[in-house]
């Protein structure tokens, strides 16, 4: 089973450091994703259909609501990974048009040969996180630190964003697709049933699912679930729900199904990841 060693949530998003062994279905983010080895063996993703290795000398990039998934060698020996999630508002602190990492095209590939400046950041940050868990300001800096590095490497970062007017417009959301999306939102806990939403969009199954893949990036599932889960982790690293109460809220028909659920997409049970969180309490950071 693979282990959380350490996980950071804050305005930046969340950073973990995974000892995986555990394969991950294909899932989504609606952050910018970065996953980079810091030891063990060289592993890979999917993304979207592109198999992108994970190693020593490449980084896997992933744009915001792009589908990919992580399928274990169960005879290969473990990886131990940094997995970066980043919210695009705090990159747009550093750079105002960063807010494009919100959306598809921030990284023009899902891997990339790394520079020494981003394996050292890389290093250094996984042993603070190791060495000195409630250093959370020396945590930040080493990511924007890395962040910074990664960005200058694999993206056209002094024009990325640059027309996102007239982006927006040609990917602007289908009425009947926005209604659905707020149907998710406003009751994820509610929907059985992915047919509801096409009736909800007043649509055929099939057109539906077109039309909302085709707008989102993603399958509506997969929408629904990166929903669940990113409240599942809010609430597992920022209350004291328990994860009975916050199963029910989220439409699980058990807390073994939700235990499962988070598991296959976070890549460890809930538990240990609010217990990993929390290692910075004592240091009065997340509000917890």
């Amino acid at each position: 089973m693979s282990d959380a060693l350490r996980i950071r949530s804050g305005p930046f998003g969340r950073v973990a450091l995974l000892d995986m062994d555990q394969s991950l279905v294909r899932h989504a983010h609606p952050h910018c994703h970065v996953l980079l080895k810091v030891d063990g063996a060289d592993t890979r993703f999917l993304v979207g259909e592109v198999v992108a290795p994970l190693s020593d000398e490449t980084a896997v990039l992933i744009n915001a609501w792009t589908p990919h998934a992580y399928v274990h060698d169960p005879a290969a020996p473990r990886t131990l990974i940094l997995a970066l999630y980043i919210e695009p508002s705090w990159l747009a602190g550093f750079r105002a048009n960063w807010l494009a990492s919100g959306g598809a095209g921030f990284f023009s590939a899902p891997v990339g040969t790394i520079t020494p400046r981003i394996r050292k950041a890389t290093v250094e940050l996984a042993a603070s996180m190791v060495h000195a868990p409630t250093s959370t300001d020396r945590h930040e800096e080493l990511l924007a630190e890395l962040m910074l590095a990664t960005i200058e490497r694999f993206s056209e970062w002094r024009s990325v964003g640059a027309g996102l007017r007239e982006a927006a417009q040609a990917q602007s959301i289908d009425w009947r697709i926005r209604k659905a999306i707020s149907v998710i939102k406003n009751e994820p806990g509610n929907i059985d049933n992915i047919d509801r939403l096409a009736d909800a969009a007043g649509m055929s199954r099939a057109n539906f699912f077109r039309v909302f893949e085709a707008s989102t990036g993603v399958t509506p599932r997969v929408f629904l679930n990166v929903l669940r889960l990113e409240i599942a982790a809010h609430a597992a690293a920022h209350t004291r729900e328990s994860f009975g109460d916050l199963s029910e809220r989220l439409g699980f028909s058990s807390q073994a199904h939700f235990t499962r659920f988070f598991r296959n997409h976070a890549g460890v049970a809930p538990s240990q990841f609010r217990n990993v969180v929390r290692l910075a309490e004592n240091a009065g950071y997340g509000g917890f």
